[in-house]
This record gives C-alpha cells, sequence and structure tokens, in this order.
C-alpha cells in the first residue's frame, strides 16, 4: 500500500512540475515576444492622414485622425501600437440628424469618461466659421452621434478641442481661436485657451482663460500667420505640461514645443529649448507636430504619437504617423526623437 502511495506522489510531482514548467515556459515567451517588438517610423501604413490621436482603452489601441475631411474620420485599432487595422468611418456627418458641417473635418480626440466615449473635433460650418463640436458613442469605434455642435459660445472660428481630467476627474477644455479670422495688430494669429467643462462633457463652465500664443523665435513671429495649436496636456509631479504645436501645418518648419504651470488654467510658461521636436530634413523628416500621448505595452512607458509629412521636399496636408518615447528629466519633458531608425517598444 505504501509503495502505491509513493509511486502516486511521484507521479503527482511529476505531472504538477511538467506544468509549472510549460506555464514559465509560456510566460517567458510571451515576454519574449513583448520585449522583440520593434517599430521604425513612419508607423502604420496609414497615408494623407493627420493630427493623430491614440486612446489606450485596456489592452487595446485605437488611433484617430483628420482622415476623411470631406465627411468624417476613420479610426485605426491595434493590441501593440505598432501594427494597425483600418477600421473605416466612425463618425459620418451624413448620419447625423443635425447635419451641420460642410467639411473641413479636423484632428478628433476620444477620451473614455462614465463608460462613454467622447469626441471632440471640429469642422466648418454653413456659415462658413470652423466650430467644435463633441460627439458620443458606446464603443471606441463608434459610431459617435454629435451631442453638442456649439460648444463654444463665442465669435470666430475654432479648431483643436482637447480634453484633460484632473486628478480629482473635474474635465477642462483645451481649444485654438483659429488664425483665420483672430486678426490682432494686422497679424492671423492662433492662439491657445483654456475652460473648465462640465461632467456630461457638453459645455463649458466660467470665461475663456489665454494661456498661450506664438511669442517665441522659431514659432514664425515675422509671418503674417502665427500659430500655437494642438494642445495636449499632461501632468507630472504635481505640475501641468501642455504641449503645443507651432509654425504652418504644410510646412517643414512644423514642429512642437511645450509650456509649464502650477494649476491646469495657468498661467503657463513656455520651456526655453522649444522646440522639443522639430525637422530633420537630412533624414527624411518633414513638419512633425500635432500630436498626443499614450502610454506603451509595460504600462508606463510614454510615447507620444506625432505626424509628419509623406513627402518631405513637398510638404502638404498628405502626413504619415510616427511615435517616440517621451519622459521627465529635472522638470523638462524630453522626446527621444524624431527618429528614423529600428527602436525597441516599451
Amino acid at each position: 500500500m505504501l509503495e502505491k502511495r509513493t509511486k502516486k506522489t511521484i507521479i503527482l510531482i511529476a505531472v504538477v512540475s511538467i506544468l509549472l514548467l510549460a506555464g514559465i515556459g509560456v510566460l517567458l515567451f510571451s515576454m519574449k515576444q513583448e520585449q522583440s517588438i520593434t517599430y521604425k517610423n513612419p508607423i502604420g501604413g496609414m497615408t494623407n492622414i493627420g493630427d493623430p490621436f491614440v486612446l489606450k482603452d485596456e489592452d487595446q489601441y485605437y488611433m484617430y485622425a483628420t482622415s476623411a475631411a470631406t465627411i468624417g474620420f476613420r479610426a485605426w485599432q491595434s493590441d501593440n501600437m505598432v501594427d494597425w487595422e483600418e477600421k473605416g468611418l466612425v463618425y459620418d456627418i451624413e448620419q447625423q440628424t443635425n447635419q451641420w458641417a460642410t467639411g473641413d473635418f479636423w484632428a478628433p480626440e476620444v477620451v473614455k469618461h462614465n463608460d462613454q466615449y467622447y469626441m471632440t473635433y471640429s469642422a466648418r460650418n454653413k456659415e462658413g466659421h470652423l466650430q467644435i463640436s463633441v460627439a458620443v458613442s458606446q464603443e471606441p469605434l463608434g459610431p459617435f452621434e454629435d451631442i453638442s455642435t456649439e460648444i463654444i459660445k463665442q465669435s470666430g472660428s475654432y479648431i483643436d478641442g482637447h480634453i484633460f481630467f484632473e486628478d480629482d476627474g473635474t474635465p477642462y477644455f483645451y481649444y485654438v481661436k483659429d488664425c483665420s479670422e483672430n486678426i490682432i495688430n494686422g497679424y492671423h494669429v492662433s492662439q491657445i485657451f483654456v475652460q473648465e467643462m462640465n461632467d456630461e462633457l457638453t459645455s463649458l463652465i466660467g470665461e475663456p482663460q489665454l494661456l498661450l500664443e506664438p511669442d517665441q523665435d522659431w514659432e514664425g513671429l515675422n509671418g503674417d500667420y502665427q500659430w500655437n495649436e494642438g494642445p495636449f496636456v499632461l501632468k507630472h509631479d504635481s505640475k501641468y505640461y501642455l504641449m503645443y504645436s507651432s509654425n504652418f501645418y504644410a510646412s517643414s518648419d512644423y514642429g512642437v514645443g511645450y509650456a509649464v504651470a502650477d494649476n491646469p488654467m495657468g498661467p503657463f510658461i513656455k520651456a526655453i529649448e522649444n522646440p522639443i521636436l522639430s525637422k530633420d530634413l537630412e533624414n527624411g523628416i518633414s513638419g512633425p507636430g500635432h500630436n498626443s500621448v499614450a502610454t506603451g505595452l509595460d504600462g508606463k512607458t510614454l510615447y507620444t504619437v506625432y505626424h509628419t509629412h509623406t513627402f518631405p521636399d513637398d510638404p502638404s496636408g498628405d502626413r504619415v504617423m510616427n511615435m517616440d518615447r517621451i519622459y521627465f528629466e529635472d522638470g523638462k519633458l524630453k522626446i527621444d526623437g524624431p527618429t528614423y531608425k529600428e527602436q525597441k517598444l516599451r
């Protein structure tokens, strides 16, 4: 009897050992696979896009971009930030009850809030002004339905809406007063503003607060048209970092800078080391800008996603998507890029 029990025990130990070893093997293989993922800019294979915005939702990534400018927006999906699959139109003006816009659908961004997905974007209304709208969906791939088509009540043209949530859940809305109708001292100037939002993300609270306007040499201060646009906000060590783009989007000089504040409503002070992302024409990189930020596969490494010109020698609205690691060092925001060689994804 004792001998039989001993044999059973040995068999059980052997089976458990095999299972443990198999499990460890699978885990090591999985870790090796994750560690071996690399990317090389541009990524995704899509062209003729702009203003890429990446949302990470659980273990999936969704990319929205200026991509179907006459009728709405397309989206792409990935499980690793490198290999992207197009998922078709996620917002279509022809499917809206209120078909308020006539074209120029630009710069969509999507946030998850109260178990729903909210898209902010701009388009041109029937009176010819650029206008920011908010749309909602139950799924990240839509369809998105408009819920607030005139969130900004002031006159003029407005683009590039961006929602930032404070740690306590308070939403703030950053947006751009577009230079097409904003004339200051004879110059057409794009400025970045902020207001608090209601929890439904359908209206703004309080008065507009001016945060940024072109005032650094690299931002083309001698031009008749000047831009600070594409705001994106990060919080790190109780500081607020407002990333933005400057210069004309179809120029090789388009690039990214940032400003820092102690409060999401400002005042923001621009970094003296701006721009932190700029052209590298020798390596085929023209006009890197209008960025967003997403977390990598490891759940902690930050990547900025941005566009560059598909044809560096002939910059235009035809752009491709890129990404590079960003990090903080001694209170400064830095980007490992723009890169053009193979990089390891973290």
